[in-house]
C-alpha cells in the first residue's frame, strides 16, 4: 500500500512540476507525513532530495532550451547557502509539531495566493493579450513596493537569505519566491526566472540535505526515492503533454488540490500546538 501511495503522490507531483512549471513539490511534506507515516524531521529532510533532484533534472531541461541564466543562477544560490544552512540547522532543534504547523502556515498563504491569482485571472479572461497586462496585475503592483532605494546587492542579499531559510527550514524548493525574487532583485525576465529558479532550488536544497545529513537525519529512504523517481518521470510527461491541455484549468486544479491540501495540514497540525 505505502508503494501504491508514493507512486500515486509522486506522479502527481511531478505531472504538476512538468505541466505547470513548478509548484508540485509544496506536496511533498504532507504527502510524505499524511500518507506514508514519516516524521515531519523525516518528511522536511526526504522533501528536499525530491526536491533537490527534480530540479536539476528540470535545470538541465530548462538549459537546453536556452532559459537559464547559469551564472546568475549560480550566484544568487550561493548567497542562499548561509539561509539554507541556518534553516537546516534550526529546522533540526524545533519540535516535530511546530515543524508541521509552520509548513501548515506557508501551505495556507500559498494556496491564498494562489487562489487569488485564479480569481484575477477569472475577472481578466475577456481582454484581449494585445492589450497587454493590466495595471493591477499582482507582479505589477509588487514591483514598486519591492523597488525601495536600496542598493541591488541588499536586495539580493536579503531575498536570497529568505529563500535558504525556507527551503532549510521547510524542506521547500520556495519556486513560488525564487521566480519573484529573480524577477525583481535581479531583474531577470520570467522566461530566463523561471529556468534560473531551478538552479537556485538545486543549490539550496542540495546544502540543507547536506546540513541534515551531518546532523544524522534522514528519511525513509524507500518511499523516498520511490517518490522522487516517478516524480521525475512524471515531470517529463507533464512536461510533453504541457501543450496539449488547457494550463488554466490544469492550473486552477491544483490550486483546489492545494488549498485542500493546506486545510486538511492546519486541521491536523494547528491543534497540536494546543
Amino acid at each position: 500500500m505505502t508503494i501504491v501511495l508514493a507512486v500515486a503522490a509522486g506522479a502527481l507531483i511531478g505531472l504538476s512540476l512538468g505541466a505547470l512549471g513548478g509548484g508540485g513539490s509544496i506536496l511533498a511534506v504532507p504527502i510524505l507525513v499524511y500518507l506514508l507515516g514519516q516524521s515531519a524531521t523525516q518528511a522536511t529532510t526526504g522533501s528536499l532530495v525530491v526536491v533537490g533532484i527534480t530540479s536539476i533534472l528540470g535545470a538541465i531541461t530548462a538549459r537546453r532550451a536556452g532559459h537559464v541564466l547559469l551564472g546568475r543562477g549560480i550566484a544568487f544560490g550561493l548567497v542562499a547557502l548561509g539561509g539554507a544552512t541556518l534553516g537546516a540547522r534550526v529546522s533540526a532543534l524545533v519540535p516535530p509539531n511546530i515543524l508541521m504547523a509552520a509548513f501548515a502556515v506557508l501551505l495556507l498563504v500559498v494556496g491564498g495566493l494562489m487562489g487569488r491569482r485564479q480569481l484575477q485571472r477569472s475577472r481578466t479572461a475577456g481582454r484581449s493579450v494585445a492589450l497587454g497586462p493590466r495595471l493591477d496585475d499582482p507582479i505589477i503592483t509588487f514591483t514598486p513596493a519591492f523597488a525601495c532605494a536600496c542598493p541591488r546587492a541588499l536586495k539580493v542579499l536579503v531575498t536570497a537569505t529568505v529563500v535558504g531559510l525556507l527551503t532549510g527550514f521547510l524542506g521547500v524548493g520556495g519556486g513560488f519566491l525564487v521566480v519573484p525574487a529573480l524577477t525583481l532583485a535581479l531583474g531577470l525576465p520570467i522566461r530566463y526566472a523561471a529556468g534560473t529558479s531551478l538552479v537556485v532550488i538545486t543549490i539550496t536544497s542540495t546544502a540543507a540535505l547536506a546540513v541534515r545529513a551531518g546532523a544524522g537525519f534522514s528519511p525513509d529512504w524507500v518511499p523516498v526515492l520511490l517518490l522522487t523517481a516517478v516524480a521525475a518521470v512524471g515531470a517529463v510527461v507533464g512536461a510533453r503533454i504541457a501543450g496539449k491541455v488547457d494550463s488554466a484549468r490544469l492550473s486552477a486544479g491544483f490550486t483546489v488540490l492545494v488549498l485542500g491540501v493546506a486545510i486538511y495540514t492546519a486541521a491536523q497540525a494547528l491543534p497540536a500546538l494546543f
